[in-house]
């Protein structure tokens, strides 16, 4: 069994009542027995154009069965306790199939990205050894049952087992439920996920969460136990991000089953079909970047049709009168900060009431505070500059530093990563900027982590530059972010070419494709210059680049 929290840990978290050991897959089975009739999950209405699956809508009660044949085939097939699925599906009911036969199967799912290619997944298995890959058959003209095939003979040899989307979608309708499938061999304190994040360095990082960390998600959402709660029993919950990582399985997954709510699944993001999908599955609570935002207010598209009460806005700073603007509809605005690694901060009616205020700043969970919404009083941060001292004067700006029972116990199989990520009194060090406004609220301010942000993937430049160098006709290279008003940013690069070469962004994909790297990761902007500003120990000037990026993006020169 991988118990990865210390006994210490354990032992208070459950004394102080923050963990109760109850899994994500008992939760959802006291959904089905409470609710079973009670809609549970709807696939997007272009299943079809996506997968070549017709959309389905299940009830809790369907669900289950086809779970437990999910299980039961997984069961059959050596997937048991400790075992890492590997899982690269779109948004669909598949996807939630395999988030629930898994845990019923107990053990552990690893979902990523459907944009990896050959050269992300090949790293992802050197470092969790999958048993089982799922993954589509085919998406936008690209064939992932090729890819999968030459992993697994190749650079993947842990991998047993190859599922397809629509072998998936048979098994869990037509295979047969074993007689034992209700026992169980999981705990609160086993991996339920292991989501993939990214920091300065190349190679990706694997943060696990149990189901105690996730469990703990009950005090921010199940507003008919906890005071300050924010949802209530039967809300209708739309992902749009993809089913991956903290922003959809934190705030779409995990609160649907606390909250034993009904599940509207959607992404690849359209935005026409997701706002007909709000309207017409009745969505009450969704999570949407603020450019998204921004678009429908100004087109006057939230209106009474939309039954929305709750809007979270997150992964770029929300401008302060969508927040107004949102509250005058009868929408509860909610600014969320948070990462793969268990960190959350959000900003709710209950903890920030000004809503321009909270529109920008965050509660500052730390010692000596208590609050109403009980969520934030197990949570203990510090913000502390360079040297770790620790910083309390308003105004004053260091690293937000993290601990909590949502909070990971360590990177997965990658100790190097762990040292350098906890100080010595087990607190995260989250890599992100805040400043301090007063005693209760922090707000963002800039990234330490030398990563592009595009549209919620986390880009590490080092990532890009290593690959960029390996061009034939690059000597020197250097990547930050290009402001973009749909995603935030893009990957802008700055290349210093070697004599006599010219080379265009085109060329720059065409390698990248070979090199089988995802698209989100491609340069979008390249600037050729003569030589990377760089300090005596030889680390580029990012800041100097930055400001070239505004100029040049400012000017449109480029």
């Amino acid at each position: 069994m991988v118990v990865l929290h210390s006994k210490d840990v354990i032992n208070k978290y459950v004394s102080e009542g923050w963990w109760d050991n109850i899994t994500l897959i008992e939760r959802f089975k006291r959904n089905v027995l409470k609710n079973p009739e009670r809609l549970a999950v709807v696939d997007p209405p272009n299943k079809k154009d996506i997968t070549g699956l017709a959309p389905e809508r299940l009830t809790y009660f369907e669900l289950y069965e086809r779970v437990k044949r999910g299980a039961s085939y997984l069961l059959d097939h050596g997937v048991f306790k400790d075992k890492i699925v590997l899982v690269q599906f779109p948004n669909t009911i598949e996807l939630v199939l395999a988030y629930l036969s898994i845990w019923k199967a107990s053990t552990i799912i690893s979902p990523i990205p459907l944009q990896w290619r050959k050269y992300e997944v090949k790293k992802v298995c050197n470092i969790i050894k999958p048993y089982t890959y799922m993954l589509i058959e085919r998406y936008k003209d690209f064939d992932y049952l090729s890819m999968s095939k030459e992993l697994m003979e190749n650079e993947c040899s842990s991998i047993k087992n190859i599922i397809t989307l629509s072998q998936w979608s048979e098994i869990t309708k037509n295979y047969k439920i074993r007689d034992d499938i209700n026992e169980t061999y999981l705990d609160g304190n086993d991996i339920a996920t292991i989501a993939w994040t990214s920091g300065t360095e190349t190679d990706p990082k694997a943060a696990p969460l149990t189901h105690n960390n996730w469990g703990f998600l009950r005090f921010l959402y199940d507003g008919n136990k906890y005071p300050g709660a924010i949802l209530n029993d039967g809300e209708v919950i739309a992902v749009s991000s993809p089913l991956i990582n903290m922003a959809a399985i934190g705030v779409g997954l995990v609160p649907w089953i606390i909250i034993s709510g009904t599940l509207v699944l959607h992404n690849p993001f359209d935005p026409v079909i997701f706002y007909n999908q709000l309207i017409n599955e009745g969505v009450t609570f969704t999570l949407m970047v603020p450019a998204i935002v921004v678009s429908l207010l100004k087109q006057g598209l939230f209106n009474q049709r939309l039954k929305l009460k709750y809007l979270a806005q997150g992964a770029a700073p929300p401008p302060p009168w969508t927040f107004v603007e949102l509250n005058k509809l009868g929408i509860e605005p909610i600014n969320i900060w948070g990462q793969n690694e268990g960190t959350g901060l959000f900003s709710t009616r209950e903890n920030i009431e000004d809503l321009e205020k909270r529109s920008r700043a965050f509660p500052w969970p730390h010692k000596g505070l208590k609050w109403y919404q009980v969520f934030n009083n197990a949570i203990d941060t510090k913000i502390v500059d360079p040297a770790g001292n620790e910083l309390k004067e308003p105004g004053q700006i260091g690293e937000l530093c993290y601990k909590s029972p949502f909070t990971m116990a360590s990177y997965f199989n990658q100790p190097d990563f762990t040292k350098k990520s906890f100080d010595n009194e087990g607190y995260f060090c989250t890599g992100d900027y805040f400043q301090i406004i007063d005693h209760s609220t922090i707000s963002f301010y800039d990234r330490k982590k030398d990563i592009v942000n595009r549209g919620g993937f986390k880009i590490p430049s080092a990532e890009i530059e290593d690959l960029l160098k390996k061009h034939p006709k690059i000597l020197d290279a250097a990547v930050v972010g290009w402001p973009d008003p749909r995603l935030g940013e893009v990957v802008a690069a700055f290349v210093v070419l070697k004599p006599n070469e010219a080379l265009d962004l085109e060329e720059i994909r065409k390698f990248m494709e070979e090199q089988q790297v995802a698209k989100y990761k491609w340069p979008e902007k390249l600037i050729i210059i003569d030589q990377i500003p760089r300090n005596p120990l030889g680390k580029a000037l990012k800041n100097m680049l930055r400001d070239k990026v505004k100029e040049l993006s400012e000017n449109q020169s480029i």
